[in-house]
């Protein structure tokens, strides 16, 4: 065998077991990625750890008792909020679970936005949504991810009549001391709501 092609030979190896090594570090980076939704520092605590379950759209929701009810919102053109929970996270955070549905007899896109700008990408979600400590005098808004996009449920629209969705939003936790809040959605009256966990 000929130096040159011996030479050839070698070359060809070494850029295979590079490729292999570069390939291998990408995986291994890849590996702990949260999808942008903070955990690095830069941003909001993660999701909750509970259970989830996939609705079908990509989006997850936090398992809740659908049989529970700690309160209940009834606006307007039959549409009904119940909220099934409000758990307190061991990260900082509360997660507000609940189900949307259409007691009306038009289809239903939610409208419940967020005056803030950084929320502005969240349109047909609970990005509005809101815990008010009427004793401390502080109000708890969603949390976002590092994209803009609130940890809350998204794409919330074409909810047929008597369709019902569950539903979830994540704000920060308020002081221990704090059992009891306003749970608050635009267009909707405020409920009160105990806090668990």
């Amino acid at each position: 065998m000929s130096i040159r092609h011996t030479t050839k030979v070698r070359r060809g190896a070494a850029a295979a077991a590079l490729g292999a090594a570069l390939a291998l570090a990408v995986a291994g980076c890849g590996s702990g990625d949260d999808g942008g939704k903070g955990g690095n520092g830069d941003g909001p605590p993660q999701k909750s750890t509970a259970a989830k379950t996939d609705d079908g759209q990509g989006e997850t929701e936090p398992a809740a008792d659908s049989k529970k009810v700690i309160g209940e919102m009834k606006g307007p053109k039959g549409i009904v909020v119940t909220i099934h929970s409000a758990k307190r996270d061991s990260g900082g955070f509360v997660t507000v679970s609940g189900t949307v549905s259409n007691r009306g007899s038009e289809i239903f896109n939610a409208d419940w936005r967020s005056t803030e700008v950084e929320l502005a990408k969240s349109r047909s979600s609970l990005a509005g949504a809101s815990l008010v400590d009427e004793a401390g005098k502080k109000r708890y808004l969603v949390l976002r991810d590092t994209d803009g996009q609130c940890l809350c449920t998204a794409q919330l629209y074409q909810v047929k009549p008597n369709e019902s969705r569950p539903v979830f939003a994540q704000f920060p936790a308020p002081p221990k001391s704090v059992t009891e809040v306003d749970f608050q959605l635009p267009t909707m009256p405020s409920v009160s709501i105990k806090l668990s966990g």
